[in-house]
């Protein structure tokens, strides 16, 4: 931007302690003098309507059209300080990093430079900076689209109607209902919670096929999927000539799959009376429970967790196979009152209200419980089943004989691909091309997808065919803050393909996701991204002209927001963008920037914090800290009003993948002693709200360790830490340690070159 049209006003604040630990008049003086600066003020209670008014008033009379608040942390006030779409804000924080931590040995020079920095890195990047120009495509679909017709899929369905949106339910069955649609009675949800109830999905079936705003699609598989958000193209077909229409948002509520009970053969499955839990619903739903073989049923044996908590099948609990097995032990005792019932279990759990309805089980005088390890199963010449358990609760080992034995086998999502699935689309992986493939138009393949031979939603994404799985072959971007978020833009997740359930709080989950869903449609018609940067309207602006096809940031880019073309060029897809910036940090020729968040930006920030002389031994460390979990880490323990060492200089980055090694050269070459990149976890229990940016940023690392090496550097002088929210008392001991580790080691070399 041309520096005549740059009209900046420093705004800083001498509330909240701020003015007792810093000389507030004389930053402002300091600012006014700057050329960059157009207005500078101090108010002691900038966040009140005086101080709001005196912005104002400013912005109106003096054509300010750039605000710098020196204040409190970005994190907080954001409507309060919000100026109107033109304005170009920025937040220095000098209350959390400077007052609320400066060291109490800090001297008058120190407590200036610390305050003067985070004022000069605020100017910086306003000055280098521009309004965000959202991207909003000239015609944008409404229609929410859900895959999966069972209990979900109908609720997300009736919730986006409810909306005012067009939705369409895409169905592979022939009729509606799922999974739900084939047991008979579902567990107590009403006071006392201690009766089966009837199902009541054909009612939530005929409210479907009775709006208006619903059009259903039975017998329906996906063929292909591109496009980006509010533009989303789906090519399907149910037995006729494939069909397109274009939707604005998905939800996918494909459900689960009961785990193979061939594998369980350790556990009785394979002999003639062993069934599983839902061959048993089957049995009840089709006019009562029998013994396959046809003999009498005197007695019932459920084995709970019959695959689930188990490192050699699935890991995780499944959620409901307890209950399950408490409704079916119901069943056995209504329509054989004089059987004895048996469950058999590791842990029961009966979450909620449910704990109510076990109760009211254990009092059935035929059913017996107990906690013990399956050690054996062996058949018998009449069919019978004897049943050894070891490490039970009676402290003993013991036999449970029974005339038909119930298998609880878990549940597993329809994004997971087993062993003999994979096996059967090898071969048409490699030999031919799915619709989805042929769609790339430099005629390559995608790379492989979360799930080998996952084939719902058929993406045309580069990288992959479907969502991306992480835990055990469910695809959710966030655990913990971001339900129902998927690794692909307004294609949402819910039910049981996202989280083992049961369906009432699949019902809930259905909610939710329906609106995800609307709200990401509502974003892209105004061109803001959605979680975890919701509101934002900048997008990465590509200068391909310097592009050399390196396809780092396609390959990169957690979300497939970039395609390629046959030489490698990236082609955006800015309604896919979470705004992360991690394309940025990818780009070894920093082709790539936002608005209001660049290379220039950063790199200027850098460059014009203070930098003392070697021998003044004063040394200086930058901290590239993630707004995600870090920032919000960080602003709690400045809460407690700790010591952070006054050589830390912090530059919040939406990402630790969004920061470009040029950064980390630039500071090296400024004179910065030490730098430190915190942010969030990565690994298996990963908390990065990018998935991957951390994880990108730790080995990006291995060449910043080269080229220390390079420059003869200790490698320690560049370090990456990772944090959760929730361990905010670290922080801290994370900065000062550096900072005490780079005295120790001495001013950087290149300070003063």
């Amino acid at each position: 931007m041309a520096e005549d049209i740059n009209k900046i006003g420093m705004y800083i604040c001498s509330g909240c302690e701020i003015g007792s630990k810093i000389d507030v008049e004389a930053l402002t003086e300091t600012a006014s003098k700057s050329s960059k600066c157009d207005v500078a003020k101090t108010h002691p209670i900038l966040c009140g309507k005086e101080g709001i008014d005196l912005i104002k008033k400013d912005i109106e009379e003096s054509g300010l059209n750039k605000i710098s608040i020196c204040a409190c942390s970005g994190r907080v006030m954001k409507d309060v300080f919000d100026f109107g779409e033109n304005i170009l804000l920025d937040r220095a924080n000098i209350r959390e990093f400077v007052a609320w931590t400066l060291h109490s040995d800090a001297d008058d020079e120190d407590k200036t430079f610390l305050a003067e920095d985070y004022m000069y890195m605020s100017l910086e990047k306003l000055h280098a900076g521009n309004v965000p120009v959202p991207h909003i495509e000239e015609t944008t679909s409404k229609t929410v689209m859900i895959v999966g017709g069972g209990k979900t899929g109908l609720n997300a369905a009736l919730n986006a109607a409810e909306t005012g949106h067009e939705v369409v339910i895409i169905e592979k069955e022939d009729k509606l209902g799922g999974w739900v649609g084939k047991f008979k009675k579902s567990f107590p949800t009403k006071p006392p919670y201690t009766d089966l109830e009837e199902s009541t999905i054909n009612d939530l079936v005929s409210k479907v096929e009775g709006n208006d705003k619903i059009k259903v699609h039975l017998n329906t598989a996906i063929l292909k999927t591109s496009g980006q958000p509010g533009q989303l193209k789906v090519e399907f077909q149910n037995g006729s000539a494939p069909e397109e229409m274009v939707v604005g948002a998905i939800i996918q509520a494909t459900g689960w799959k009961p785990y193979e009970p061939e594998k369980l053969g350790h556990l009785g499955y394979g002999k003639k009376n062993v069934i599983t839990n839902v061959q048993m619903e089957e049995m009840v739903a089709n006019g009562g429970i029998k013994r396959p073989d046809g003999g009498d049923i005197k007695s019932v044996a459920f084995i709970q967790c019959a695959g689930s908590r188990d490192q050699d099948h699935l890991p995780y609990c499944s959620a409901v196979c307890c209950r399950v097995s408490l409704k079916q032990a119901k069943y056995v005792l209504e329509q054989y009152p004089d059987a004895k019932v048996y469950i058999l279990y590791k842990d029961m759990r009966t979450p909620a209200q449910f704990e109510i309805f076990y109760a009211k089980m254990q009092e059935e005088k035929n059913l017996f419980l107990t906690k013990g390890e399956v050690v054996g199963i062996e058949e018998g010449s009449d069919g019978g089943l004897k049943i050894d358990l070891d490490e039970t609760l009676l402290g003993e080992n013991i036999t449970v004989k029974a005339d038909m034995l119930v298998l609880a086998a878990g549940m597993v999502p329809t994004t997971k691909v087993d062993e003999a699935e994979e096996a059967d689309t090898s071969e048409s992986e490699e030999n031919v091309e799915t619709p989805a493939e042929a769609e790339l138009e430099d005629g390559k393949k995608p790379a492989a997808t979360g799930e080998k031979g996952a084939q719902i939603l058929n993406l045309t994404y580069r990288q992959g065919t479907d969502l991306p799985t992480l835990k055990y072959g469910f695809p959710d971007s966030h655990f913990i803050c971001f339900p129902y978020e998927t690794r692909r833009t307004a294609i949402y997740s819910a039910g049981c393909v996202r989280a083992p359930m049961d369906s009432m709080n699949a019902e809930r989950d259905a909610a939710g996701a329906a609106l995800k869903a609307v709200q990401a449609i509502k974003n892209i018609e105004i061109g803001q991204a959605v979680h975890p940067r919701a509101g934002d309207k900048a997008f990465p602006d590509f200068f391909l002209q310097r592009c050399t096809q390196c396809k780092r940031c396609t390959e990169e880019c957690p979300f497939g927001a970039l395609d390629e073309d046959d030489k490698g060029t990236p082609k955006p897809n800015p309604n896919r963008c979470r705004r992360c910036g991690i394309c940025m940090g990818a780009c070894p020729e920093r082709i790539i920037s936002f608005a209001d968040y660049g290379i220039t930006q950063t790199g200027n920030q850098i460059k014009n914090i203070s930098m003392p002389e070697e021998f003044d031994e004063k040394p200086r460390v930058l901290v590239f800290m993630c707004e995600n979990d870090a920032m919000p880490a960080f602003d709690i323990a400045a809460s407690r009003r700790p010591e952070i060492s006054p050589w830390i200089r912090i530059i919040p980055v939406r990402c630790l993948g969004s920061v470009n090694v040029i950064w980390i050269n630039d500071a090296l070459s400024s004179g910065f002693d030490g730098i430190m990149l915190l942010g969030c976890k990565f690994g298996e229990d990963y908390q990065c709200h990018f998935v991957r940016g951390s994880e990108l940023a730790d080995t990006r690392m291995e060449n910043v360790s080269e080229k220390l090496k390079q420059l003869v550097l200790e490698p320690e002088r560049v370090q990456i830490h990772t944090i959760a929210l929730n361990e905010y008392e670290k922080i801290p001991a994370i900065l000062n340690d550096f900072a005490e580790e780079i005295v120790d080691l001495g001013a950087n070399p290149y300070k003063d070159l």
